[in-house]
C-alpha cells in the first residue's frame, strides 16, 4: 500500500460519520510475514465475531514480509497501511513478530511464531530470539502488554534475557499444537484430500530456511527418496518456510523442484494451511524447523537432516530433535523410516509434548481471557471448542 491508500474508515478522526457500527473497540493485527499472519489467524477468531469488536491488519515490516499483502487481501481482510497503523491509536494491538513494536499505539499482545523459542539470535553465543530485551525493550520500556509463553520453562530464560517483561509474560500453551491436537480426528479427511489411500504412506519432507535449513541442500535428499520410494506404496510431499518461497521468488523454487514436482512429489504452496499435510502424513524427513517438532509432537516419526545444534536453545524441543534418527543418504531409505517409527514409540511423542506447551488444551480460552482483559470488556458468551483445521482443497492446484 501506498501512502495515498489510508483508508478513512473504520479508524481515523473522520470515521464516526462513516462507520456504519460506532464506538468498536479497535484492535490493529500487525502481520510481519505470512508465517505470522498463519500464527495469528489461529487466535484473531476468539475476538473477531464480537461485535463490540472491529480488527484492522496492516503489512508490518520484515525481511521475510513477501505475501503478506496477497494474503490478508484472500482473507477479505480489513486492510490498512502500516504508517496509517503507525499514527492512530488502538484499544489492543496483536503481533507474533518484533519489528517496529515500538511504534505501535497500543496494549501490545505479542505471541510466538514457531513452536517454542527455538533459536538463539546471531549464532551460538547470542540470546534466545523473542525472550531478549533488544526485542522486548525500548529506552527501558518493556513494549508488550501481554508476552505470551507457551512452557513455564520459558520464564526462567526470559528472567535471564530481559528481567523486567517478566510482570507481563503469560504462559498460555500453543494454540497451533491445540489446533493440531483437536484435528487428528479429520486425518482420513486430509489424505483423501491429497490422495493417499490406505495402502500408501505419506513421506513429508519439511524445511526452515536459511543456510543451515534442508532446503538449502535438497538436492542431495529429493532425487534419492523419489528414486527409492515405491511410487505405488509412498507418496512424497514438501513443505518449506515461507521465507524460503519469497527469499528466492516463487517461481524460481518452482523451477528448482521442476523434476521432483515431475517424478511425483507433492509441493505444498507457502500460503496452505501445512498443519492438514503435516496430520495426514506417515513419515517427516525435516531439520530443525517448528514443523518437524509439531510432528514429532504429534508421535509422527521423525529423521533429521543435520541439525546447528549450537545455535538452537539447548532447553527447547528442537534441540531435543538431536535424539532423533539422521537421515544417511549412503543407505537404503525405507529401513531408516522403519527406525524412526521404533525411536517415536520408545522416546517421541511424550517428550516433545511436554515441552512444546505446558497448558495442552487450554491456550485458546488463556488467550480470549488474556485478550479480552487487555480491551477493558468482558466476554460474552461461552467460549467455542478449538476447530480442525482445513482440510486442503483441490481447486487450481491439483493434489492428485
Amino acid at each position: 500500500m501506498t501512502e495515498q491508500e489510508w483508508k478513512p474508515v473504520p479508524i481515523g478522526l473522520d470515521a464516526p460519520g462513516y462507520v456504519s457500527r460506532v464506538g468498536s473497540k479497535k484492535v490493529l493485527v500487525a502481520v510481519h510475514s505470512l508465517v505470522a499472519g498463519q500464527r495469528l489467524l489461529d487466535v484473531v477468531d476468539l475476538i473477531e465475531s464480537d461485535p463490540r469488536v472491529q480488527l484492522v491488519y496492516s503489512q508490518a515490516p520484515a525481511v521475510f514480509s513477501g505475501g503478506v499483502g496477497d494474503y490478508l487481501k484472500s482473507l477479505g481482510a480489513m486492510r490498512i497501511p502500516w504508517a496509517q497503523a503507525t499514527r492512530e491509536r488502538f484499544d489492543l494491538a496483536l503481533a507474533a513478530a518484533h519489528a517496529d513494536n515500538d511504534r505501535i499505539h497500543a496494549p501490545l499482545m505479542v505471541f510466538p511464531h514457531g513452536a517454542s523459542f527455538g533459536k538463539r539470535a546471531g549464532g551460538s553465543a547470542g540470546p534466545v530470539y523473542g525472550l531478549d530485551a533488544g526485542r522486548l525493550t525500548r529506552d527501558g520500556r518493556v513494549l508488550p502488554s501481554s508476552l505470551v509463553l507457551s512452557h513455564d520453562s520459558q520464564l526462567e530464560l526470559l528472567e535471564r534475557q530481559c528481567p523486567p517483561a517478566l510482570d507481563v509474560a503469560l504462559v498460555a500453551g500453543d494454540p497451533c499444537f491445540d489446533r493440531m491436537l483437536a484435528s487428528t480426528r479429520k486425518r482420513a479427511e486430509y489424505r483423501a484430500a491429497l490422495g493417499v489411500g490406505p495402502e500408501r504412506r505419506l513421506v513429508l519432507v519439511t524445511s526452515t530456511w536459511g543456510p543451515h535449513s534442508l532446503f538449502s541442500r535438497f538436492e542431495r535428499y529429493l532425487p534419492t527418496l523419489l528414486r527409492q520410494l515405491d511410487p505405488a506404496r509412498y507418496r512424497v510431499a514438501m513443505m518449506m518456510h515461507p521465507g524460503v518461497w519469497f527469499g528466492h521468488g516463487l517461481r524460481q523454487v518452482r523451477s528448482w523442484l521442476g523434476s521432483a514436482r515431475t517424478g511425483g512429489m507433492l509441493l505444498v504452496e507457502p500460503d496452505e494451511d501445512w498443519r492438514g499435510f503435516a496430520i495426514a502424513a506417515d513419515y517427516v524427513i525435516g531439520d530443525q524447523g517448528s514443523t518437524t517438532v509439531y510432528a514429532a509432537a504429534l508421535g509422527k516419526p521423525v529423521l533429521c537432516t543435520d541439525l546447528p545444534i549450537e545455535s538452537l536453545n539447548p532447553d527447547s524441543p528442537q534441540t531435543l530433535l538431536g535424539t532423533a534418527p539422521r537421515l544417511v543418504r549412503s543407505q537404503p531409505i525405507e529401513p531408516q523410516l522403519l527406525a524412526a517409527a521404533q525411536w517415536r514409540a520408545t522416546v517421541a511423542r511424550d517428550a516433545f509434548a511436554r515441552l512444546v506447551t505446558s497448558r495442552p488444551g487450554q491456550s485458546h480460552r488463556l488467550l480470549r481471557q488474556e485478550m479480552y482483559r487487555l480491551l477493558g470488556i468482558t466476554a460474552r458468551g461461552r467460549h467455542r471448542a478449538v476447530e480442525p483445521v482445513p482440510v486442503p482443497v483441490a481447486g487450481e492446484r491439483r493434489w492428485r
